[in-house]
């Protein structure tokens, strides 16, 4: 019988559609287990600072349709350091706090991590990132929503450059993963797709823009992710134009919109799942892992394969995205 009565809860890193159904989730989960739940303010700044709430069911209704987080987003350098953790440790055994679920990302398990090895407390991760770059689940809350903000964005984009035979090289987030380039990118029937994981080489894409023209293709779209190692969308476009003189070359950077938003179904649905999930994994004595979510399953993956395990691309999909612009 597991012996946690209070549970905190916070959300971390850069925030992602979907946040706000898992806080839901984890406080219903919680509350219908009879445990108590508090909501921590401004990530692990507000664990080291006792930026406790309480929360009750009617603190987050009309919270799931909602982008962005109530509970407040922060990084915090000081949580990574010993004093930092000390501090944080102390301010949840004042307050009674048993254990804890994280929402966030790499770095916010990183930190969980290390604060679990260092102090005695189950902490649950809940993967929340548009950048769905986490080794252990199929999906991170957000992404969806961010590959659909994407695709709205860039179809509208497609209507101006066929009316006015412009190539658009169209940034979108993806610092060290082109997971969101790859996805929107194969949705939207981009031309090139540009990655972290792949090498641009800029004379091949100016061969294949050379091709288009032959075919007499108008118009062009290019998917850049943002940590491409060719530059970002920018540089690469000012590398293309001067042999391009016949197309109009525009750039696009969506930044920090794929961010915001209300979130899709999808999301919702994952965010309530994993949500409820990390509870339960509370109640069943886990500690130090990440829920995620496999082949439609729920899995456990421990802070340490999480944060040492990068997840790679599907190869196939870039494979499949030359062979549609054909």
């Amino acid at each position: 019988m597991s012996k946690i009565k209070r549970i905190g809860v916070l959300t971390s890193g850069g925030d992602a559609p979907g946040m706000n159904a898992a806080i839901r989730a984890v406080t219903r989960t919680a509350i219908y287990n009879d445990l108590e739940v508090f909501g921590i303010r401004h990530g692990y700044e507000g664990m080291i600072n006792g930026w406790f709430k309480p929360l009750k069911s009617y603190h987050v209704s009309n919270i799931i349709q909602h982008g962005g987080t109530i509970l407040k987003t922060a990084r915090s350098e000081e949580f990574m350091t010993k004093e930092g953790m000390q501090k944080a440790y102390d301010k949840l055994k004042d307050n009674y706090i048993d254990a804890v679920v994280v929402i966030g990302g790499d770095g916010t398990f990183r930190g969980a991590r290390e604060f679990t090895s260092e102090f005695k407390i189950p902490v649950v991760g809940v993967p929340g990132t548009i950048d769905n770059d986490l080794y252990g689940t199929d999906f991170t809350i957000g992404f969806d929503t961010a590959i659909n903000t994407v695709v709205q964005a860039v179809d509208k984009i497609r209507d101006t450059a066929s009316s006015h035979s412009r190539l658009f090289f169209i940034e979108v987030m993806g610092r060290d993963a082109g997971f969101i380039a790859l996805r929107s990118g194969i949705a939207v029937g981009a031309e090139a797709i540009l990655i972290p994981e792949v090498e641009t080489n800029v004379a091949t894409l100016k061969d294949y823009l050379e091709k288009g023209k032959k075919r007499k293709k108008s118009s062009n779209i290019i998917i850049v992710a943002e940590g491409d190692d060719a530059g970002g969308a920018y540089d690469i476009a000012e590398k293309v134009k001067e042999d391009f003189k016949d197309y109009d070359v525009r750039v696009t950077c969506l930044g920090h919109i794929q961010r915001g938003g209300s979130p899709s179904a999808f999301d919702r649905f994952l965010a309530s799942r994993l949500g409820a999930a990390a509870v339960e994994a509370l109640l069943d004595d886990q500690q130090s892992i990440m829920v995620g979510y496999i082949n439609q399953e729920i899995v456990h993956t421990t802070f340490n394969k999480t944060v040492k395990h990068n997840r790679t691309i599907n190869m196939n999909l870039l494979e499949l995205a030359d062979m549609l612009t054909f």
